[in-house]
């Protein structure tokens, strides 16, 4: 997934940061706001969901 961020928003990324946790917790954030959380959904993401928020919180 990150591969995938930084190849459709290399240049409008200034940090990407993974956190280790446990449980099997997974949450994306963008610009402190959570877009994604597998534990408020219980599920994992799809394929290219992620950058489909992403694309719809830039705008």
């Amino acid at each position: 997934m990150i591969e995938d961020i930084l190849e459709v928003y290399g240049n409008k990324v200034t940090n990407i940061q993974l956190i280790p946790s446990g449980g099997g917790v997974f949450e994306f954030h963008l610009n402190e706001k959570l877009l994604f959380s597998k534990k408020e959904l219980g599920r994992h993401s799809e394929d290219g969901e992620i950058l489909k928020l992403i694309e719809e919180d830039l705008g």
